[in-house]
């Protein structure tokens, strides 16, 4: 926090704080702020991760930055341009685009420098939808969650790519850390998934809401296959909320009775102890059809010493290293999804140990929330000194 001027004061703009990855780094940078001895402000709905801001003694100003209504932008750009000015705002960082043009607008006003984060590669099929996202690219620096993204924004945005920087989101590593994970709280899980200790079949986790682009059809459609190839050695568990899609859920559980794999396949739902999961299963896999921008359950068992099998493009590319911490199979292709399900199979026990280790030194190394905090508190005392 060094870097940082001893009177900074950072104002964060996130629409809600319920879950995902803007929300959990909205937390760790807020923490790290306040850590270093200036205040941290998140302008935000809230939601139910907002007490985790209480810990660290960053103060949630809540407003409804989540609304798209344009009469209610007008109204957001006022009051955080209010709020910019009572508590004599250093810097504002917004992290979403509805509350962007809000808070862009009210920067400007105030004479404070603005920097937004890509924290996923949005898609833009019209002139008016790319507009729309280049509100993200209108503040002093963009930056990007992974190389991935920050190529997808040059491409479609057009901007000078100094003024765009990757830092890749970072993984709890304290949280992510076998040692910290009791066997109780393994066996709990082991419990609750009805999951046999006894049980010695290779467990593969894919971890993920159940929506068609995680790939959940296309694991069950290699699993189908390595049990008509004979390999049955394996148990594949979905853990995912199903967030009200219960036609979806309905179309797994016919897939699964279809080719005869209720012995091999289970859907256990929301888990809310990811760590306790990775440890008990060998294999962690990241199927999504469409490219991550980051994909943290691509990073997240490689911290907890597991081996990861993840699609072939996005942002998985640059987090597993195939060989070395995991394997990349061709995105939606069953084909190559089964014969890199049955080389991890075959790797054993040691080889996927092996790869477990160097995984976890990887992400250790990579993706650490520390790691990710003192690059965008840098980010910050450039744009403050006028480096950026």
């Amino acid at each position: 926090m060094s870097v940082l001027p001893s009177d900074f004061i950072l104002l964060q703009v996130v629409p809600r704080l319920d879950t995902g990855g803007a929300e959990q780094t909205t937390l760790d940078i807020a923490a790290a702020v306040q850590a270093g001895g200036g205040r941290a402000l998140v302008a935000s709905m809230g939601g139910r991760m907002e007490g985790g801001l209480k810990p660290s003694g960053a103060v949630l100003e809540t407003m409804p930055v989540h609304s798209k209504n344009p009469l209610v932008m007008m109204g957001n750009a006022v009051r955080l341009a209010r709020l910019i000015r009572r508590a004599k705002v250093s810097l504002v960082h917004v992290r979403s685009r509805a509350p962007a043009f809000s808070a862009l607008w009210a920067a400007r006003v105030a004479g404070v420098p603005l920097v937004a984060t890509y924290h996923g590669v949005y898609n833009a099929k019209s002139p008016l939808k790319r507009w729309y996202n280049g509100v993200m690219t209108r503040g002093r620096v963009i930056i990007a969650n992974s190389e991935f993204t920050r190529g997808h924004v040059i491409a479609q945005h057009g901007v000078d790519p100094a003024k765009v920087i990757a830092i890749p989101r970072g993984v709890d590593i304290g949280r992510f850390d076998p040692a910290a994970v009791s066997p109780q709280r393994v066996e709990d899980l082991a419990r609750a998934w009805a999951v046999d200790p006894a049980d010695r079949r290779v467990k593969i986790l894919l971890a993920g809401r159940l929506t068609r682009w995680k790939g959940q059809t296309l694991a069950i459609a290699a699993a189908g296959r390595l049990k008509t190839q004979g390999v049955e050695d394996f148990l594949l568990i979905l853990a995912g909320d199903s967030q009200g899609r219960a036609g979806y859920l309905m179309e797994l559980e016919t897939a699964i009775r279809a080719q005869h794999l209720e012995a091999h396949v289970r859907i256990v739902g929301h888990c809310a102890d990811m760590p306790a999961a990775y440890a008990l299963c060998d294999v962690a896999i990241a199927p999504s059809l469409d490219p991550e921008a980051f994909g943290r359950t691509a990073v997240e068992p490689q911290a907890m010493g597991r081996p990861v099998i993840a699609a072939d493009h996005g942002a998985t590319r640059e987090t597993v290293a195939p060989g070395e911490t995991g394997w990349l199979a061709e995105a939606g292709d069953v084909s190559a999804w089964t014969e890199a399900l049955a080389q991890a199979i075959q790797a054993g026990p040691e080889g996927r140990a092996a790869m477990g280790r160097a995984a976890m030194e990887r992400a250790r190394r990579l993706y650490s929330v520390d790691a990710m905090c003192a690059a965008t508190l840098k980010v910050y005392a450039d744009v403050l000194a006028g480096r950026l």
